[in-house]
């Protein structure tokens, strides 16, 4: 798939000659019609207390849809499986959430983007039995994202390169901390390479492939909230016509994260492709 084809096949995620693709630990910065399903993960995490660390199963989904220009509003959840060691496993949904997002401003030329908007988590939608809070945490947010296609012939190489990040601020409306969550995700695409600085004949399916290096933290900002906390997910992803498979490892980075390295297989579908007259287009407006 040469990067034509693929700004031909998504009408999302392009700006300029980059086509920056759904990321898995982080957000990406579009407002457009995105399905994510499913997400399936497992991580063991220490429960903190003297009691036993818990292998937790996550599958998950997510669905945005532009509702206005550049404006788009989205919903996901997740099912969980809690497994403490050597006790039985608890089941259930974790509180679902909606979020709002809105590209405030693009540059073709410099491929970059900037967006902003936010995510409401719900309290008391999702099951008591893993853990889910009965209080609410709101959670505005900065999204950007920057290709580095402008360097000078003498790093054309490093012009596949792209990053995009998140910066939000959780809000809970209870006795639980206040939280700064940041990341940011380091990507190589390949589709680039091949289209945009050099064809060097790579094979089926290697020129479809974005490798990439996301990095995820959450720190405690008071009410003795702790260390911060976070993973890095070195993985990679498969772009075609229609969809994303993406694969990464989850590395904590350190002990109150966790002790074992989890896991983490994603599958997006670019529904703007599959359902044309449906999606890849606001409901109002042009």
């Amino acid at each position: 798939m040469s990067f034509g084809a693929a700004a031909a096949a998504h009408a999302h995620g392009i700006v300029g000659d980059r086509f920056f693709p759904p990321t898995i630990a982080t957000d990406d910065p579009f407002a457009t019609d995105e399905l994510m399903l499913p997400s399936v993960s497992y991580f063991k995490s220490p429960a903190g207390d003297g009691s036993p660390a818990v292998g937790t199963t996550d599958v998950g989904f997510e669905f945005d849809k532009e509702i206005f220009p550049k404006f788009a509003l989205g919903i996901s959840g997740d099912w969980l499986n809690q497994k403490p060691d050597g006790q039985r496993a608890s089941r259930g949904f974790d509180n679902f959430a909606v979020s709002a997002k809105y590209q405030l401003w693009q540059s073709d030329k410099h491929e970059a983007i900037f967006s902003f908007g936010g995510e409401w988590e719900i309290g008391g939608t999702g099951s008591k039995q893993v853990g889910a809070d009965s209080a609410s945490t709101f959670s505005p947010a900065i999204y950007f994202g920057k290709g580095l296609g402008g360097l000078p012939e003498s790093l054309k190489y490093a012009r596949p390169f792209a990053v995009t990040g998140t910066l939000a601020e959780d809000l809970p409306n209870s006795a639980a901390p206040d939280s700064l969550e940041w990341g940011f995700a380091l990507e190589y695409s390949l589709p680039y390479l091949q289209s945009e600085v050099k064809d060097i004949g790579l094979p089926t399916p290697f020129k479809q492939m974005i490798p990439l290096v996301e990095f995820s933290f959450d720190t405690p900002e008071n009410r003795s909230g702790g260390r911060t906390t976070g993973t890095i997910n070195p993985g990679i992803l498969y772009e075609s016509r229609y969809f994303q498979i993406g694969a990464e490892a989850i590395i904590p980075v350190n002990s109150q994260t966790g002790n074992e390295v989890g896991a983490i297989v994603q599958v997006q579908f670019f529904i703007d492709s599959i359902f044309p007259k449906v999606f890849g287009h606001p409901l109002f407006g042009k």
